[in-house]
């Protein structure tokens, strides 16, 4: 029985009571609903709207029914939204006094609350799995903190660090993410319920204690904003956005370096897959979809604040929209995570093929440069110095490493202790400001990235 029965003569359009039903995603709350219909039933009876006799029935059957979702003795099924679902399988237990439950309430504080209540879960294992991930690349950064490769910009090779400094960079963005979903959660946890359709209600209700119940610090502050408020949702498909975006760049890179072309990474035969005809292929697909499903989550985020940006004060049906999009982006953000932890924690990195081609390249270029200021030639002069040298090693199929002494000296003051200044180890280890890749630097940062995220 639809819940608003009473108004109207006739059913519902057969395809138009589909094409309005909920039903099929937001049963997913049903947890939040029943939890939510607790708390207010349990106040309702405290302050004496309803007897306490039939809040205490009330709270004792919406457990059962709990239980019996929970444990499959009951499908949810056959109703407008999860909160029709509930009510009626109340009112089918208990009768009458299961119509008592929705007084001084309206669905549209309901599935706020419910919401509000099924993204503070959410945030909180998405921070959990990001600080697992994040575990994981300190964990294999502490293990490389000596291996040396080349750093990129525009993907071509620019001067040498290590695997450590590499990752702990990633890591350092997952640390943001936990923070924009903490903060995602500060407007996230705020209880709406009490602010009936739009305007409240006359019932002697006690919102302070429905928060209380459920556990929230604040309700909300205007019954018209707290009904049409999305604003948090976006706050966490924005979060969500952002991490699967980080997630994506990293995938690019394990991409390109578990290429033939690199080898710089050998990934898992359990996080790969193969080509039905090309029997020699071990594809990164895992990664592949991580940076295809970026562009799904951002597309969540878009149709939700497109869903948003016309809609009048105050609830209108448009924002039964907002709960596809939320679930959609936090299943692939979760999804991802989980997938990306196992394959970085089972993939093997190539140390001689990172090392050889740190030293292939000219990527101690600016370390020659470096040591031409030593001996007092302005830096703008050593560069052009060094430039003139590079072109010199591409001509006559040679490296900075394997320039002889007598070649060297043709461009500048040069002498035997440049072979040891443009050393990869060298390089590294004179950068010694905090967020270099030096020794002492990167063992600082694990330490502290380990005790933020032990936080």
């Amino acid at each position: 029985m639809k819940l608003w029965y009473g108004r109207f003569s006739k059913d519902v359009n057969e395809a138009a009571d589909s094409f309005n039903s909920s039903l099929s995603f937001d049963k997913r709350l049903y947890r939040c609903d029943i939890e939510g219909s607790k708390a207010h039933c349990t106040m309702l009876g405290e302050q004496g709207i309803i007897p306490e006799q039939d809040s205490a029935l009330i709270v004792t059957t919406l457990d059962e029914i709990l239980r019996d979702i929970e444990n499959g003795k009951l499908e949810i099924e056959n109703a407008e939204d999860i909160h029709s679902f509930v009510e009626n399988e109340l009112v089918s237990r208990i009768g009458t006094v299961g119509k008592k439950l929705h007084t001084g309430r309206s669905r549209n504080d309901q599935v706020a609350l419910d919401l509000r209540m099924y993204l503070r879960g959410a945030a909180d294992d998405i921070i959990s799995l990001l600080r697992n991930f994040a575990v994981t690349l300190t964990d294999i950064a502490e293990k490389h903190l000596g291996t040396v490769m080349p750093a990129f910009t525009h993907l071509q090779k620019a001067q040498p660090t290590t695997l450590a400094h590499h990752l702990a960079a990633y890591a350092e963005m997952l640390c943001r993410d936990i923070m924009r979903f903490e903060d995602a959660e500060k407007r996230i946890n705020v209880m709406p319920l009490g602010s009936g359709a739009c305007t409240s209600t006359s019932y002697p209700i006690n919102r302070a204690r429905v928060a209380e119940l459920l556990g929230f610090p604040a309700v909300t502050a205007n019954s018209m904003d707290a009904v049409s408020d999305r604003d948090f949702a976006l706050d966490f498909l924005y979060a969500c956005a952002v991490a699967m975006m980080h997630l994506s760049r990293l995938s690019e890179e394990i991409i390109i370096w578990s290429s033939d072309d690199y080898k710089y990474i050998e990934l898992s035969d359990g996080y790969s897959t193969g080509s039905s005809i090309m029997p020699q292929k071990k594809n990164p697909d895992m990664n592949e979809l991580i940076r295809g499903k970026t562009g799904r989550v951002y597309g969540d985020l878009t149709a939700l604040l497109t869903v948003m940006k016309g809609i009048p004060l105050a609830y209108d049906k448009d924002m039964q929209e907002d709960k596809e999009s939320v679930f959609d982006a936090y299943d692939t953000l979760r999804a991802s995570l989980v997938v990306f932890d196992g394959l970085m924690r089972e993939a093997k990195f190539n140390v001689s093929r990172l090392r050889e081609c740190t030293d292939g390249g000219f990527t101690s270029a600016t370390e020659c440069a470096d040591y031409l200021v030593g001996k007092g030639v302005p830096f703008r002069d050593a560069h052009a110095i060094v430039g003139r040298l590079v072109v010199y090693c591409i001509e006559n199929g040679k490296t900075l490493q394997t320039l002889g002494l007598e070649e060297y000296r043709r461009f500048g003051d040069f002498d035997e202790n440049i072979y040891d200044a443009i050393g990869a180890e060298t390089a590294i280890g004179r950068r010694r400001a905090p967020g270099s890749p030096s020794p002492e630097r990167m063992t600082e940062e694990l330490a502290d990235l380990r005790k933020r995220l032990s936080e």
